[in-house]
């Protein structure tokens, strides 16, 4: 496993950890972090290489994702290669390069054809041609924030005229099978009170080259380990 040195890297480690259980110390042949200030990362993927991993896992966000594909490549090593972070990683790594990375979504891909006749995803571009012209609506980030503000506008509304601090997180933390416009047809958002996650479904996913391809059925996390 490569992850960065800190909260969010360390989080995906202990969720590995977790989730393997007893089978963790024999699983994980080999972890390896790195600073966001490192300039590169190539002594870490080659201590994961050295010791034989077949699988690697990276918990990294978007400068040491795209490192991480392209070494790979350098290496001419392929192991399964599952990736956290997918935001403007495959063209800086190298689209041929980044095939067959895997990873996991929740929200629909503006890039998929999948989507082209669908009305949410219609909405979403009518709201960039109309309020954002000049960005690009085909980003991922643009995307996501959409999703957000409108997970925001939702909590809002919930609030009805009550807008104190304690109403807003309260209804923050009471979401109900809430559907966004860009989320994958089956995953809804729920909080609750002792748990503000609002994604906790997902789906897999495979770089094939050009884009993302959904694969798979919707998996859920259920809290259970």
């Amino acid at each position: 496993m490569l992850y960065q040195n800190d909260d969010f890297g360390k989080d995906y480690l202990n969720g590995l950890k977790a989730g393997l259980g007893d089978q963790a110390a024999g699983m994980i042949v080999a972890e390896a972090s790195y600073e966001v200030s490192d300039p590169i990362i190539d002594s870490q993927i080659l201590k994961i290489k050295d010791a034989g991993a077949d699988l690697l896992f990276s918990a990294s966000t978007t400068k040491q994702a795209a490192q991480t594909i392209k070494k790979l490549g350098e290496l001419n090593w392929h192991p399964t290669h599952i990736l956290d972070s997918v935001g403007a990683v495959t063209k800086p790594a190298g689209l041929e390069t980044s095939k067959g990375v895997i990873s996991v979504s929740y929200s629909k891909d503006p890039l998929d054809p999948t989507w082209k006749d669908d009305p949410s995803m219609k909405r979403y571009f009518d709201f960039m041609a109309k309020y954002y012209p000049e960005g690009d609506k085909d980003s991922g980030f643009n995307a996501y924030g959409y999703s957000t503000v409108q997970l925001l506008v939702h909590v809002l509304k919930q609030c009805g005229d009550n807008l104190t601090r304690e109403n807003v997180l309260k209804q923050a933390t009471n979401l109900k099978n809430v559907q966004l416009d860009l989320a994958l047809p089956g995953i809804l958002g729920n909080t609750t009170p002792n748990d503000y996650r609002v994604n906790k479904q997902l789906q897999m996913m495979r770089f094939n080259g050009e884009r993302w391809e959904l694969f798979g059925p919707i998996l859920e996390d259920t809290g259970a380990s």
